[in-house]
């Protein structure tokens, strides 16, 4: 039997399952690809954000009330909802924690919602947003839904954005724009991890004969490690060789901010990107190629 299409994806996996891998194993559609995880990045909680938020949490300052400092929360990451729940399992033992059931929680997708739906607070946070899957239409969503939640406010509470070191303001610069308050706090950084590019070049030359293979980029960081483990970088200028005809490895991204990346800084335009920031975008782009 023919071995199957690799598949690399440059991301660390979710636990306790990754809808990535779910997706690309399915062979009953037709395919036959090999889902692997290469991490490219490695992410500390910021103590001081941590500080800030675990003072927030503690001293009741979000909730529905008039006097609460915020009304809402917003998610656009994983990793912040990993650096939120901890602070959730911190505080166990006091009553009523973290009391959050009564307000809007916003996530950007899918994978952030399971996330924050496994938050361990009874009832369970009110999650909005997971058909969004960017930022550029949570943001308006947003402004619809905490406007109806609010509707007898004339001046909305301020809401609490989560973030890491490193994210797109599209959402804020919506929010602020409509005249509203939000609070950005950084609770985790992001760095690439000192062994991604030696890992990924194992893992590359334990496939160079495979008919084909898969590069899926979740983030501009690493990507010029990546290019340079693919033997598609002139270390000289740091932009992308001529691609050559008879490559066997292709390169899709999870969406247009990477994408965009990859070709502004490095002239290098990937094969393919996501319609939608989600495992079934990435199944559909590369199957558009695949089939």
């Amino acid at each position: 039997m023919a071995p199957g299409t690799p598949v690399f994806l440059l991301k660390t996996k979710s636990t306790p399952g990754d809808t990535y891998e779910e997706t690309l194993s399915n062979t009953s559609n037709g395919f036959d690809f090999e889902p692997e995880f290469v991490p490219v990045l490695e992410h500390q909680f910021e103590p001081q954000g941590m500080a800030k938020v675990r003072d927030i949490l503690h001293n009741r300052q979000i909730g529905t009330s008039r006097d609460a400092k915020y009304g809402g929360l917003i998610f656009t990451s994983q990793r912040a909802v990993e650096a939120f729940t901890k602070l959730v399992e911190d505080g166990k033992g006091e009553s009523n924690w973290p009391y959050l059931q009564d307000i809007p929680v916003y996530s950007v997708g899918p994978a952030t919602t399971r996330c924050l739906k496994a938050v361990p607070q009874t009832p369970c946070l009110q999650v909005f947003g997971e058909h969004t899957g960017n930022g550029e239409t949570l943001a308006p969503f947003i402004l619809d839904h905490y406007s109806e939640w609010y509707k007898d406010r004339e001046v909305k509470p301020p809401l609490l954005f989560l973030v890491g070191d490193k994210r797109r303001d599209i959402i804020p610069k919506v929010l602020k724009g409509a005249g509203w308050q939000i609070d950005e706090t950084v609770i985790y950084g992001t760095g690439e991890m000192k062994s991604f590019k030696q890992d990924f070049i194992k893992r590359l030359e334990e496939t160079r004969d495979r008919r084909r293979r898969w590069v899926v980029v979740f983030s501009p960081s690493g990507c010029d490690s990546m290019l340079s483990a693919l033997g598609f970088l002139d270390e000289t200028t740091g932009k992308a060789k001529p691609k050559k005809l008879d490559r066997n490895t292709f390169i899709a991204t999870i969406g247009p901010t990477t994408r965009d990346h990859l070709i502004n800084k490095f002239g290098y335009e990937p094969e393919v990107s996501a319609e939608q920031p989600s495992p079934e975008g990435v199944w559909n782009a590369i199957t558009q190629i695949e089939n």
